[in-house]
């Protein structure tokens, strides 16, 4: 693999305020470009509704542009999320089955609301909503800016240790897609069916082994392996799992907003030049 492409600023895990990002497809494409970044995907959760914008926003300003999604899955209890690369955001059974996973959010939200209530803190339901573009993409990051936009917390790192996780106040947890669908979903659409930031499941070994085995063999192609959600550390274990199991590699920066970003579009590590960069196939 020439080293040239390894060296592609390429950012392949992005959000919009279409599901839960700050930025509008628009401005998030102009940002990415001021960034220097040359290869540019958005991947907003259960939603391809940002991805015109952002493509006619791209060819606007010369960025190279992937469309992309980030579907949630439900799998051995906890929620993984699985990012398609290169789909057809109009295809018919992708979006079936998008619309599907968003249906629930806003009960589950409700149920939220009525937790964090309990807690002591009131509205939080009706604050999250108002910051939500899109009610049925309410999300537990919009909880998190509501309770940062009203003081009770400084940040939504802190928001995420005191609030909204399992054993907290306002965790309620979802039914989502099922792996095999979310990845047929995706190759349906022409897609390549990425694991994103595998550093992040609460996974033993045994566990993150059989999670990766089953992706492999329903054909997924590729997972994250520099991110904003990975360390050092965890960038050196999924580069050898990545060789292990013969999987492609992907670098995101997982951006959602200018204000609560761990890094900014374009600024993740390069990835080692042993790995299969997965936008040789689109770059």
């Amino acid at each position: 693999m020439p080293p040239a492409l390894h060296s592609l600023n390429a950012d392949l895990h992005s959000h919009s305020a279409v599901s839960d990002g700050a930025l509008s497809p628009r401005a998030l494409v102009r940002r990415a470009r001021e960034q220097r970044v040359e290869l540019f995907a958005l991947t907003d959760h259960d939603t391809v509704d940002g991805v015109a914008e952002a493509q006619a926003a791209a060819a606007e300003v010369g960025l190279r542009f992937i469309a992309g999604v980030e579907v949630s899955v439900t799998w051995a209890g906890e929620t993984v999320h699985i990012v398609g690369l290169g789909i057809d955001a109009a295809d018919a059974t992708l979006r079936a089955g998008l619309a599907d996973v968003r249906a629930g959010r806003l009960q589950r939200g409700r149920e939220m609301g009525d937790q964090l209530a309990r807690a002591g803190i009131d509205g939080a339901f009706d604050g999250a909503l108002a910051l939500a573009g899109n009610p049925d993409l309410l999300s537990r990051t919009h909880f998190a800016r509501y309770l940062v936009m009203t003081g009770r917390c400084a940040d939504t790192r802190e928001v995420f240790r005191r609030y909204l996780v399992a054993g907290r106040p306002g965790y309620v947890p979802h039914r989502w897609a099922r792996l095999a669908d979310a990845v047929r979903w995706i190759r349906v659409a022409g897609g390549i069916a990425v694991l994103a930031h595998p550093g992040r499941y609460k996974y033993d070994e045994l566990q993150l082994d059989a999670l990766l085995s089953e992706f492999k063999a329903l054909g997924g192609a590729a997972i994250e392996v520099a991110t904003s959600n990975h360390g050092a550390h965890e960038a050196k274990r999924f580069a050898q799992h990545a060789r292990t199991f013969g999987f492609e590699a992907s670098r995101g920066s997982d951006f959602h907003s200018p204000t609560d970003a761990d890094v900014e579009l374009g600024r993740v590590d390069p990835l080692p030049l042993s790995l299969v960069p997965v936008w040789h196939r689109f770059a």
